[in-house]
Order: C-alpha cells, then structure tokens, then sequence
C-alpha cells in the first residue's frame, strides 16, 4: 500500500512540474510576442519620423517647436494622439474580448480553447495530415461562368 501511495505522490509531483513549465513557457511566449510587438512599434514609428523628416525638414523643424501661430508643438500633438489612440485601441480590444468571453459562458481560458476548437476547424500540421493535394490558386479564383464554359 506504501508503494501506491508513493508512486501517486512522485506522479503528483510530476504533474505540479509540468504546470510550473507550461507556466513558465507561456510567461516566455509573453515575453517574447512583448518584445517583438514593441520592437516593430518603435521600428514603424521611428521609420515613419524619419521619412517625414526626409521629405520636407522645414515643415518637420517648425512642428517640433511650438510658435505664436501655433501653440502646441507637432511632436507633442503626435504624442498625445498617440497616447488617446492607444488607449481606445486597448479598451476596444478588452471590451471586445470580455464580451465574447461573456456570450461564450466560459469562465477559464482552457473552456475558451475548447470552445473555439468545437467552432472552427482543426488546422493539420502538414500538407500529409490534410489528406489533399495542396490548392490550386487558379481554380479558386475563376468565376462559375468561366468553369461552365470550359466544361461544355
């Protein structure tokens, strides 16, 4: 009897090891879609600064100080409409995403998975496991007409 309950120990043990690196994996996955998000705003933002700098530098110069004409400089209009833009954009999302979780009724994100996997279809992991041959573009873009007249 000893011997059962040590094996359902050392199994338990196993499976608080697996949750700590599926939670550790997700924190990594976090982590890393962070950084890439972030790395790919900056980059966008900053290649559009330099473009506009680029493409007209008197107009790019008179924004960045503010004047008499205008009393608030380019750059901190740009900030603050960023700023404002940024959070519609985060509450939009979250609103969005609380009401699809509420209409669902689920109440985890492993019952939002399941529930989504019974909506859509499961994707195959290779072309083999799709068991078809791969598409052919031209096909899906012809007209039913132009098919008819092919066949005929």
């Amino acid at each position: 009897m000893t011997a059962i309950n040590e094996n359902t120990a050392l199994n338990a043990g196993d499976g608080a090891e697996s949750d700590d690196e599926a939670k550790l994996q997700i924190l990594k996955g976090a982590a890393f879609l962070t950084t890439v998000a972030s790395a790919g705003m900056i980059a966008g933002f900053g290649s559009t600064l330099a473009l506009a700098k680029k493409k007209s530098p008197d107009w790019f110069n008179k924004g960045v100080a503010a004047t008499a004409a205008v009393p608030e400089s380019g750059a901190s209009l740009a900030l603050r409409a960023l700023g404002w833009g940024s959070l519609y954009a985060w509450c939009g999302v979250g609103l969005l995403s609380f009401t699809v979780w509420k209409v669902l009724g689920v109440h985890s994100l492993s019952e939002f998975r399941l529930k989504m996997q019974s909506f859509f279809p499961s994707i195959p992991k290779t072309a083999e496991a799709a068991g078809s041959e791969p598409l052919d573009w031209d096909s899906v873009f012809k007209s039913n007409d132009e098919s008819t007249r092919h066949k005929d």
